[in-house]
């Protein structure tokens, strides 16, 4: 039972492989390529390997250091540092939808490469963005509903606290007192965890795509500057799912499972990407629309999960309302978390 969103990341996880690698080998070319004086495979190749250990490390130090916050009392989840960390990587994860990924989806959609009908009639991103956050919702909303049923014991339904609030004392009264809070902080707990496995998902799927965008090139004049990008990049991300990996409160192995799953996506997108390489051709109609279509649909979600799920459910939350300075400290980290995601658009 408590394995079962583990088994649907990993399936997801071996699908968008199997989907990329089977789209990628029926690659036909485009002209368009032209030849450039940094394409050099085997200086690329060094680098990439280089790549694939930086991108490691970081992503497992991002994604780990709110894990670990709890032995720094400032950091605790319940403090006001962590709300204005956690609204920062927020800002990261709404710019990498907004800047990086819809983008990417855009160009690759409208590319000369592709058929002029239907790709260049109608905007195919847009529309499969806005697909992906109704999406998102509906399984967010569905989600959420099963996950309560599923552990609704503990947690004291509304009519019990009503029943006791109308006639039942003595012994019933330390019931009512607390049943609230406990009905409150047990559906506040499940909403955590949901957030956490969708958004989970999502960085999934952009993160195989960007590993095997730069896995596949040989162009050593973009690979040394997406380095470094992708390294700040995996590192931020991670500290947003950190987060919200810690307030689900999962025990150790599933907690194992969701960094091991974050920290390999994009090493292993790279890998595929250098296995892929002789097949796979940027420019080519089929890998254009797969990887494009792809990048619409993570885009949608991100978007979606960094404003609703986690910027608005904090700023809409007590602690923020109960508190302007916090929530200017924590607009100001948002604004700069965002920026610097933007800035990071020119390289990666």
């Amino acid at each position: 039972m408590a394995t079962s969103p583990l088994k649907l990341i990993s399936s997801f996880f071996i699908l968008i492989s199997i989907f990329i690698s089977q789209a990628v080998a029926q690659s036909d070319g485009c002209q368009s390529e032209s030849q450039n004086s940094c394409n050099n495979k085997s200086a690329a190749l060094p680098l990439k390997l280089i790549a694939i250990a930086s991108i490691l490390v970081t992503s497992m130090i991002g994604v780990c250091l709110p894990l670990f916050s709890r032995s720094i009392p400032a950091l605790a989840p319940d403090r006001n540092l962590f709300i204005i960390v956690k609204a920062f990587a927020s800002g990261i994860i709404l710019a990498t939808g907004f800047m990086h990924v819809l983008p990417d989806s855009f160009d690759m959609l409208w590319s000369p490469c592709l058929k002029e009908n239907p790709w260049h009639k109608f905007p195919f991103t847009g529309f499969v963005a806005m697909l992906s956050a109704i999406f998102t919702l509906m399984v967010d909303s569905i989600a959420t509903s099963l996950y309560t049923k599923k552990n609704n014991t503990g947690i004291i339904p509304e009519i019990e606290v009503a029943d006791m609030a109308a006639g039942n004392t003595g012994g019933h009264f330390h019931g009512h007192h607390h049943g609230p809070k406990i009905g409150i902080e047990g559906s506040q707990l499940l909403r955590y965890r949901v957030v956490a496995m969708v958004l989970e998902l999502g960085i999934v799927v952009h993160s195989i795509v960007i590993g095997l965008s730069m896995g596949a090139s040989n162009n050593t004049c973009t690979i040394k500057p997406l380095v470094a990008a992708l390294c700040f990049h995996q590192m931020f991300e991670g500290m947003g799912l950190g987060g919200c990996i810690l307030q689900a409160e999962y025990k150790f192995v599933k907690k194992a499972w969701m960094v091991f799953f974050f920290s390999v996506t994009t090493p292993f997108g790279i890998a595929l990407g250098i296995a892929l390489s002789k097949t796979y051709k940027e420019n080519s109609p089929t890998s254009l629309i797969s990887v494009g279509l792809l990048n619409a649909s993570s885009a949608g979600l991100l978007i979606y999960m960094a404003l609703v799920d986690l910027l608005s459910a904090d700023f809409m939350g007590p602690k923020l309302q109960g508190s302007i300075k916090l929530q200017i400290k924590s607009f100001v980290a948002v604004l700069l978390g965002a920026g610097g995601m933007s800035v990071m658009a020119k390289w990666a």
